[in-house]
């Protein structure tokens, strides 16, 4: 029989394959996990795009509603597997995705969209100790294990659509949550990846894209509880920032060691980092000013070394869609239009396609859901 400590080990190397990037296969042998990797057309051939993006943003969301959506929610990945390997492929799905859907539509005010996804995750992922990070549908499988990020992401949704659906109910909800995550994912005031409903255990660390700070200040604890997880967490994200000449963060502290680690930094889960930063105000304006100047140059990638080499030259749909979010979330408009012109490069143009309207891989027939939902968020802003 597999003792405890082996199988949670196991459970963090698979949650570790797929961290913040999208829970989802790499498109390539270089490619981030959930980003698909596509030759963008050349400038010409965007020109005349509305500056408003309306038109994109519809079209995206009839793609995802009517090709990759299913009974259970957003497949992992437009393409059919078996469902059986260590991260989520195929038609699996993950509560990230129904909590960015969840965060789109509150952004976007559509109750009635909120409402049924919220409905659906309840129903697909909420377990005793948490929500599933993942459930296959062919397997008949809810794995026992969330994501911090995202039950974070669901309780901060429905915090905002309390208040912006004028509903007590959401609120109440988001506090109950709330406090069971607090329960289950924070020890001794330090915030860890996931909580293993099975062995009512967690890790012994924490991805620093994982720190929602906005979402932990709301939480319903005590005043002196919050403060010292908030003061706990806050600083350890700002303490793993690099340095102003290549101005992302580390990607993980481990408690036991006391100390970050981060093999090579992925871009998507800085972007994040930075994205929960700019949420609560609290951004390094280095970051902004690198990252604008990657976004106007074209040369924002998916992967550095810890001294900002760049490590391959991809270009994906999630990195401008986080770069637009973090312009937005730090008021700097020009950020947010330049990053949602490089995203809208990737979408597919075809009208014969049976990929039009969304993001993938016309070679493939790839498209992945963390790519096509963070593109919807990033639109989101607009509204």
């Amino acid at each position: 029989m597999t003792s405890k400590r082996s199988a949670v080990t196991l459970l963090v190397l698979s949650l570790l394959l797929v961290s913040c990037s999208g829970k989802e296969a790499a498109t390539g042998p270089t490619a981030t996990a959930g980003e698909t990797v596509t030759a963008p057309p050349s400038p010409s051939a965007i020109t005349g795009r509305s500056m408003d993006n309306r038109k994109e943003r519809q079209e995206l969301s009839t793609f995802i509603a009517k090709r990759l959506t299913g009974p259970y929610g957003v497949y992992t990945n437009l393409l059919e597997t078996d469902e059986s390997g260590e991260a989520a492929t195929g038609h699996e799905v993950l509560s990230e995705s129904a909590s960015l859907l969840m965060s789109a539509a509150v952004l976007a005010g559509d109750k009635e969209q909120f409402a049924g996804q919220w409905a659906l995750a309840q129903q697909t992922f909420d377990m005793e100790g948490g929500f599933s990070y993942r459930y296959s549908p062919k397997q008949q499988k809810r794995y026992p294990v969330n994501a911090a990020v995202d039950d974070l992401r669901l309780i901060g949704a429905l915090y905002e659509a309390g208040e912006v659906f004028d509903e007590p109910a959401y609120t109440k909800q988001a506090e109950k949550y709330g406090q069971r995550f607090y329960e289950n994912n924070v020890k001794k005031g330090y915030m860890y990846d996931f909580y293993d409903n099975s062995y009512k255990t967690t890790n012994n660390f924490v991805t620093l894209c994982y720190i929602d700070l906005g979402t932990l200040r709301k939480l319903s604890i005590s005043s002196e509880l919050r403060g010292i997880l908030l003061h706990n967490m806050d600083g350890i994200v700002k303490e793993g920032y690099l340095s102003d000449s290549f101005p992302f963060y580390e990607t993980r502290y481990d408690y036991h060691a006391g100390a970050y680690s981060s093999e090579n930094i992925n871009t998507v889960e800085s972007l994040l980092s930075i994205l929960h930063l700019a949420e609560t105000g609290e951004h390094k304006p280095a970051s902004i000013r690198y990252i604008k100047e990657q976004v106007t140059a074209g040369t924002l990638y998916g992967q550095y070394s810890r001294d900002g080499k760049p490590l391959n030259d991809i270009r994906s749909t999630a990195i401008y869609a986080l770069a637009a979010m973090i312009g937005a979330e730090a008021g700097d408009d020009s950020l947010y239009q330049a990053a949602i012109a490089r995203m809208n490069e990737f979408q597919i143009r075809d009208a014969g396609s049976p990929l039009f309207g969304g993001f993938g891989n016309t070679d493939t027939g790839q498209a992945y859901s963390f790519d096509n939902l963070m593109a919807l968020l990033a639109y989101s802003y607009l509204h």
